[in-house]
């Protein structure tokens, strides 16, 4: 962590809801004249799109299942390495993947990176928005992918180099998870794919069945120690998630919000300022669905101030 240089980090699996985060914070920088500099996951996968397609098909026909939620996929070590220096320095090298959406304004072709650059001088924090932001990791079998550690005791703590793989997390002074429960989010990834993409129902159920290894030991251990985690629940039912006609609304959930220190909060507050809102667990609240956003910059705007008043004074 970084008083003079601080980072925070949103960690969940792409359509989760992250970029939700992102646009909140994005309106609390504008609203408050602070100058931040985005940064996407994206940016540290090792392999362009022909060249991870490729290994994946490789792996699968070796007995494998090789994915984006694993180690293999990315360059962590590099991401641990940028963190370690945007948090000392305030300075990093930074690249983007090119989709189709973004790929004109680029001039690169879609599944490829641009060139590595120098992050913008003088900015007052990082956002990192992806898979990995909270990563504590032990060492791996890269042939076979079996992590070495249990996923139930991983800690947020930082830890010597001759027992990690990587530990991005000790970086990271706000990390914020945002996972919907997880039938919800296979629902969002097969109707996103199929609507997106043009990918059929079942190459996308044969992309989370091969994931769900990695989601288990590489995604879900960081939201064990996240600052605070945004779920989003449905009220409507959705107990056979490949066979849902359509995602449930914002209106038809509702986001169940956990604080690792509940005493940094003012609860009564928020019930006040947030409608609908309640306490279920001393360090939990639930707001209906469509709060969402709105809820995120009502808890983070004081974190991010909190935050920045500390950089003032180191």
């Amino acid at each position: 962590m970084s008083e003079r240089h601080p980072i925070v980090a949103v960690t969940g699996s792409s359509g989760s809801g992250t970029t939700t985060v992102r646009q909140a914070f994005h309106d609390i920088f504008r609203r408050q004249g602070i100058t931040a500099a985005f940064v996407e996951g994206e940016a540290f996968q090792r392999y362009e799109l022909e060249e991870r397609m490729r290994l994946i098909r490789q792996a699968q026909a070796e007995g494998n299942a090789l994915s984006l939620f694993g180690p293999e996929m990315h360059q962590l070590d590099r991401l641990e390495a940028f963190f370690e220096e945007y948090s000392e320095h305030g300075t990093g090298q930074i690249r983007e993947y090119v989709t189709p959406d973004n790929q004109d304004d680029l001039g690169f072709p879609a599944g490829s990176f641009t060139p590595w650059r120098a992050l913008p001088p003088k900015t007052d924090l990082l956002v990192y928005e992806g898979l990995h932001g909270g990563m504590v990791a032990r060492t791996w079998t890269r042939r076979n992918m079996s992590p070495s550690h249990n996923p139930a005791v991983i800690e947020r703590r930082s830890v010597t180099k001759g027992n990690i793989g990587v530990d991005i997390a000790q970086y990271v002074d706000l990390l914020l998870g945002v996972v919907p429960v997880v039938n919800l989010e296979w629902i969002q990834k097969i109707h996103r794919d199929t609507s997106v993409k043009g990918r059929t129902p079942e190459a996308v159920t044969n992309t989370i069945l091969r994931r769900l290894r990695d989601y288990t030991h590489f995604i879900t251990p960081q939201f064990s120690i996240t600052d605070i985690n945004f779920q989003r629940v449905p009220v409507v039912d959705t107990s056979n998630p490949f066979i849902a006609l359509d995602v449930p609304t914002a209106d038809e959930s509702i986001v169940v919000i956990r604080f690792r220190d509940p005493a940094r909060y003012d609860f009564p507050n928020l019930l006040k300022r947030i409608h609908d809102s309640y306490m279920s667990r001393p360090n939990t609240m639930v707001i209906p669905g469509g709060k969402m956003s709105l809820a995120m910059e009502i808890i983070c705007t004081p974190l991010i101030h909190e935050m920045l008043e500390k950089r003032k004074t180191n």
